[in-house]
């Protein structure tokens, strides 16, 4: 019996093109292991938007973390997904993620992650992780390890201020979202092989 594929969007607002290389990221993964990945840029909410969303099976939400939280731009997103919420919870058991970039190591991006967390939860949405031990944490450790930044919740990038989006963030915070990818398009795809078995 062939199942579907599963259908990853990446919903992500991106100010200066860092966030938007962690987007990249996620659908590379996503598609690394046999999903379909659409990126859906959250700038203007056009009807294919919200289109693409509802056919969706997962959405990975990603936005930087400015003044430790969300930027407004993802916020607004976020309270015109109300009609969605209000049509008897369109979105419901969706799979869904995070990610998130900031210019300093903490940045305060944990609440960004919570932000997308209580987000899809209202959504009636079904919550995925990182699975990777944090990186970068003993002595012997390197920067290049995955999840350099030890985030569990969603994926984190740290991108210097001072560098543009073609130098930061850094390889090993894209491979982590590479990783967040991959982990929600096989979460993803386990979803829908139960879902045609129940």
């Amino acid at each position: 019996m062939s199942h579907p594929s599963a259908r990853i969007a990446i919903a992500f607002h991106s100010g200066y093109g860092h966030t938007a290389k962690q987007a990249e990221a996620v659908a590379a993964g996503a598609l690394s292991v046999g999903a379909t990945a659409e990126l859906v840029a959250l700038d203007e909410l056009t009807d294919d938007v919200w289109a693409t969303l509802a056919a969706a099976d997962a959405i990975v939400f990603g936005a930087p973390t400015y003044m430790g939280s969300p930027s407004a731009v993802f916020k607004a997103f976020a309270e015109a997904s109300s009609k969605v919420w209000g049509d008897d919870l369109g979105w419901r058991d969706k799979i869904a993620a995070g990610f998130t970039n900031s210019k300093a190591m903490s940045g305060d991006k944990l609440n960004s992650l919570v932000d997308f967390a209580v987000f899809a939860a209202q959504h009636g949405m079904i919550w995925v992780g990182l699975d990777i031990y944090p990186g970068w944490s003993d002595s012997t450790a390197s920067i290049e390890d995955l999840n350099r930044l030890g985030s569990w919740l969603g994926a984190m990038a740290q991108s210097d201020a001072d560098l543009s989006a073609e130098k930061a963030p850094p390889a090993t915070d894209l491979r982590t979202a590479h990783a967040l990818g991959v982990r929600v398009a096989t979460v993803t795809q386990r979803h829908l092989r139960g879902a045609l078995a129940a």
